[in-house]
């Protein structure tokens, strides 16, 4: 499963949709295996819901277990009960705003109200049951989760945020595409005119969307060429290929922001903002708000961390024989970064500033091949683990409609931007 934790935005990452495509294809709940003639019986929150009534509320500020159970006519003796059996749930710990659910068996006489279970929503997924027929009997439980396969196209002119959003789709799908093509196009630099196809699923629980559960395949055109994206497994492990098996997972990120825009690009002679002079700025700046994540472009060892004169806070990564990059104008670092620790690809080293010699919060991103300094955005980076041989005819198979169906999707968005 995909999961995601929500992080803020500043990206210009320029991208909309022109074409909005409602799910096409949809994953069924299994038939239900019963006798024939046996009536089928509907369930909710794990209930026989036939014989009961159901009354919803919403916890108000302030309220808690006890105040519920006394509206109703339940003996004390069960939140007590209730309260000693908090390995199951912490009957303290219920939020206001969160749905109560009771359940009053429709032959009973309104004059009573004591209800046979109470359901407590924790989120949208798990719930607390109070059975109460006969003492009190506490357990949680989950909903199912239904799963659906969308296909949506659309056309860059915008941002991909956006974009999202005007196709009926979570904009979080924005943060995976980029996450995807991570390794393979700078999306601080998308175009208008590209266009992008997708093919995922969506899971949902009581028909409200939950979460993007995994993407299947991609198609995107940038820069007057299309890159595709497979998800397979191989060695037990699930990956991106493009349609020759070539694995997307380079050596290095392409850049050590998820969300931000350039502004200032690697070059030999530029006018400092501060200093008011020209000269060479090996490295590109890519503004972001104060606090803004920065992570590693690939695994390395840690040979600098401290403040460098006007680059203020800086971590520098030898990442292999040849390669090393710097970060700076970091506002702090991460937590326990420092000195000759090992760091993985995509950790993170530290947090957007303006430390040192700088008009605004921004990252100073360098790269140097060999001890000297390199255009970050003109490096390239050899793919790893492509599809084996022995696996390549079975992968080809396995993409062969996904890809047909990419491709079906991205000449109608060209269709629709000649009309």
């Amino acid at each position: 499963m995909i999961k995601y934790i929500f992080i803020s935005l500043s990206i210009i990452i320029l991208l909309i949709s022109c074409d909005s495509s409602s799910p096409k294809i949809e994953k069924t709940e299994s038939p239900i295996d019963k006798k024939i003639g046996e009536p089928i019986k509907v369930k909710k929150y794990g209930i026989n819901i036939e014989k009961y009534r159901i009354e919803k509320q919403l916890i108000k500020r302030n309220q808690n277990i006890g105040d519920i159970f006394g509206n109703y006519q339940i003996a004390y003796k069960w939140v007590l009960k209730a309260s000693s059996l908090d390995s199951i749930f912490d009957i303290r710990k219920i939020k206001s705003g969160n749905s109560i659910f009771f359940f009053f068996d429709k032959n009973t006489l309104d004059s009573i109200k004591k209800p046979d279970y109470i359901v407590y929503e924790k989120t949208l997924k798990s719930y607390v049951v109070f059975d109460l027929r006969d003492s009190l009997n506490m357990y949680l439980g989950e909903k199912e989760i239904n799963t659906k396969v969308r296909e949506v196209s659309g056309k860059i002119n915008s941002s991909l945020w956006n974009a999202m959003t005007e196709i009926n789709v979570s904009p979080i799908l924005a943060i995976e595409l980029s996450e995807v093509y991570a390794w393979s196009i700078d999306f601080f630099g998308l175009q208008k005119g590209d266009h992008f196809s997708i093919i995922y699923e969506e899971s949902y629980i009581d028909s409200t969307f939950y979460e993007i559960d995994k993407i299947d395949a991609i198609r995107f055109d940038h820069s007057n060429h299309y890159y595709y994206a497979f998800r397979f497994k191989q060695d037990s492990t699930w990956n991106f290929f493009d349609e020759e098996g070539n694995s997307l997972r380079k050596t290095f990120l392409k850049a050590p922001l998820r969300y931000s825009r350039i502004s200032s690009r690697y070059s030999n002679n530029r006018y400092h903002p501060v200093l008011k002079i020209h000269r060479p700025h090996h490295g590109v700046d890519y503004a972001a708000p104060k606090g803004t994540p920065i992570h590693s472009i690939g695994d390395g060892k840690v040979i600098f961390i401290g403040r460098k004169g006007g680059y203020g806070r800086r971590v520098e990564i030898k990442h292999n024989s040849v390669y090393t990059t710097g970060y700076a104008h970091m506002s702090r670092f991460a937590k326990g970064i420092k000195k000759g620790d090992f760091v993985k690809q995509g950790q993170l080293i530290g947090y957007v500033g303006m430390s040192g010699t700088a008009t605004g919060p921004h990252l100073d991103f360098r790269v140097y091949k060999n001890g000297s300094p390199i255009d970050p955005l003109k490096m390239k980076s050899p793919p790893v683990e492509p599809i084996k041989k022995e696996n390549l005819k079975k992968y080809k198979l396995a993409i062969s409609q996904y890809q047909t169906t990419l491709d079906s999707l991205i000449n109608l968005v060209h269709k629709d931007s000649i009309q």
